[in-house]
């Protein structure tokens, strides 16, 4: 019994301390109006890089063509394709005089290291605010430029947008990779509220020339293959220079991955990456991960045990209640309410993924950007 004690008062602690992380950390975000930018009109050069993404180009770039937005420059960066990719850029650059196209060789010092390539494309474009996304994603607006940029000012120089993915009927998978999006959407937005922006997806990602070359580009983590996006802005992020943007009119979609397999190699990418970020963004994303854990771990060892049965059911249905409201406010923000239906289930299911996933990067690290 004396074990079970511990074990229900640490309970009692954890859903303490998530009540407080919810209400004063994801309510920050959960809670906020997006204020409507008036429109800067601001020259802008807006920067995809391709590496073997024929295919995704012909279907996808047409939304960036079509952008509602006077002044804009696409520039287009093949980085070392053996498909036709190429091509595909230079059947568009014939048709639009916006586009410039930047063809990168793959060179042995940065062999497969997509940072080289995005640096080239950077250094050709002729604008100072840049605007991110990738090949494999489209706006799901013709006002996306005008919405991500409305935001850039003297203080400003840094936006955080919302990637989405496509939604599949009837597919778990698809509600797993949505509801991991949306929950590290619901992260960075919302400590970026709190002061302390620590991460930002290159599918929807801006920021000027001049933080870019102040912070002599990617070199500090030149050699992580992956982290163009989340370790550059968690390099250089800061409260004062960094907005986001979560109107549904600067949303870019993607396709999700097809397979389980596709997804979890993918999450294995990313989680090395945080290994790099500044130490204080790793402890607390670790705590707040460690939490959740927590939550469901304990919750299921007292439900078994039938002790104190009453009290803790009633604690996790408080839990589960107060996630739902914050959650509930920020899906509809973004675009994924109905994932809502299955959000205890996606949380434990995500939580022990991604517990695999930190297991199988301790064995071995993945060191690919494709």
């Amino acid at each position: 019994m004396v074990l079970l004690d511990v074990i229900f008062y640490t309970f009692i602690v954890v859903v303490f301390i998530q009540v407080v992380v919810y209400i004063f950390l994801y309510g920050k975000f959960a809670f906020l109006k997006q204020l409507k930018e008036p429109s800067k009109k601001i020259p802008i050069s807006v920067i995809i890089c391709a590496k073997n993404e024929a295919d995704n180009l012909k279907t996808f770039l047409p939304y960036i063509i079509n952008q509602d937005y006077p002044d804009f420059e696409i520039v287009l960066i093949n980085d070392a394709s053996h498909d036709k990719t190429l091509k595909v850029m230079q059947s568009f650059e014939k048709l639009h005089e916006n586009i410039k196209i930047v063809d990168v060789k793959s060179i042995e010092a940065f062999w497969g290291n997509k940072k080289y390539a995005l640096t080239l494309g950077i250094k050709a474009s002729k604008n100072e605010y840049l605007l991110f996304t990738d090949a494999d994603c489209k706006p799901i607006s013709n006002q996306w430029i005008k919405e991500m940029s409305s935001h850039f000012n003297n203080e400003k120089t840094i936006i955080l947008g919302y990637g989405s993915y496509s939604k599949i009927k009837k597919s778990f998978l698809n509600k797993l990779i949505r509801f991991e999006t949306l929950v590290t959407a619901i992260n960075y937005f919302s400590l970026a509220k709190l002061g302390t922006p620590y991460m930002g997806v290159g599918r929807n990602l801006a920021y000027t020339k001049k933080e870019f070359f102040n912070a002599n580009g990617f070199i500090k983590h030149i050699k992580v293959r992956s982290g163009d996006d989340d370790l550059f802005i968690n390099q250089i992020a800061n409260k004062t220079n960094t907005a986001i943007c979560f109107s549904k009119e600067s949303f870019t979609e993607s396709n999700p991955k097809p397979a389980f397999k596709d997804w979890f190699r993918q999450k294995r990418r990313h989680v090395s990456t945080a290994n790099h970020y500044k130490l204080k963004h790793k402890i607390l994303l670790a705590h707040i991960y460690s939490l959740q854990f927590l939550f469901w771990i304990l919750s299921i060892i007292l439900i078994m045990a039938t002790f104190k049965l009453q009290i803790v059911a009633s604690l996790i249905l408080f839990r589960i209640i107060l996630q739902y409201v914050i959650f509930g406010n920020s899906s509809k923000k973004l675009g994924e309410i109905d994932l809502l239906i299955l959000l205890p289930f996606l949380e434990i299911f995500l939580l022990f993924t991604q517990l695999t996933i930190f297991i199988n990067n301790l064995v071995s690290k993945p060191n690919y950007w494709k």
